[in-house]
């Protein structure tokens, strides 16, 4: 069977969105493995002491980001495809994972809204419960690793203390902040809010690329819809 005319365009115009969706899957496959690997997560998340582990709710919501960004470029390669043999089986085959696939996108929207302090809250619990181990007499087995702890906060995020004291002066003189010779403005933000700002900015990277991709696959289920009753339409009678 052929397509002519308006159903022809439909057609070219969802294998352009489909390979669009397809780009966006691999975009966020990559943002994935990028916030999986860089370098200031990591350092934080793969600190622990006296057998104490920074949080991991991060790290599974990356691991999520990935089998999304996979099932992405899986889905839009059947969607091109199917665009192109004009197969009725394939294209509702589509537009079942589109559903799917945007009803866990409102879902983690959701869950993300919700939870949006949850990754940040937690690992300020992390250096807190590190904070009071260093503030112990210098007789006691765990401050040296809590010590060494804040020493990697300190460094990765350039700052120090909790930010609830009266200064960052207070810090020093109680030995927290020994790691930090210097006490400029530059250093005196406090770690509270140099965490929250640290994932506050990813979440934001990864709320515009989710808007997107919700965008492209509306677009796509309004034009898979079409074009799947034009194949229908134009099949011959028996």
């Amino acid at each position: 069977m052929a397509l002519t005319g308006f159903s022809q365009c439909i057609k070219y115009m969802l294998f352009f969105f489909n390979f669009i969706f397809w780009l966006a899957g691999g975009v966020i496959l990559g943002i994935a493995l990028w916030l999986r690997h860089d370098n200031q997560t990591t350092q934080l998340l793969s600190a622990e002491y006296e057998g104490n582990h920074a949080p991991g709710t991060f790290y599974i919501s990356v691991y999520v980001l990935i089998a999304v960004g996979a099932l992405m470029m899986f889905v839009g390669f059947l969607g091109c495809y199917g665009a192109i043999q004009e197969s009725q089986c394939l294209l509702g085959t589509f537009f079942t994972c589109l559903i799917i696939l945007f009803a866990c996108e409102v879902a983690a929207a959701i869950w993300g809204y919700i939870n949006r302090e949850t990754i940040s809250t937690e690992l300020i619990s992390f250096y807190d419960a590190a904070y009071m181990k260093a503030l112990e007499p210098t007789d006691s087995p765990t401050r040296k690793a809590a010590s060494k702890l804040l020493e990697t906060f300190h460094s990765t995020l350039d700052c120090c203390g909790k930010g609830d004291d009266n200064s960052l002066f207070l810090d020093i003189r109680r030995n927290v902040c020994a790691d930090r010779p210097t006490v400029s403005p530059l250093v005196s933000q406090s770690c509270h809010m140099k965490l929250r700002d640290l994932f506050s900015e990813k979440l934001h990277i990864i709320g515009l690329a989710a808007l997107v991709i919700a965008v492209i696959m509306v677009f796509e289920m309004i034009f898979t819809m079409v074009l799947c009753c034009a194949v229908r339409n134009a099949a011959p009678a028996y």
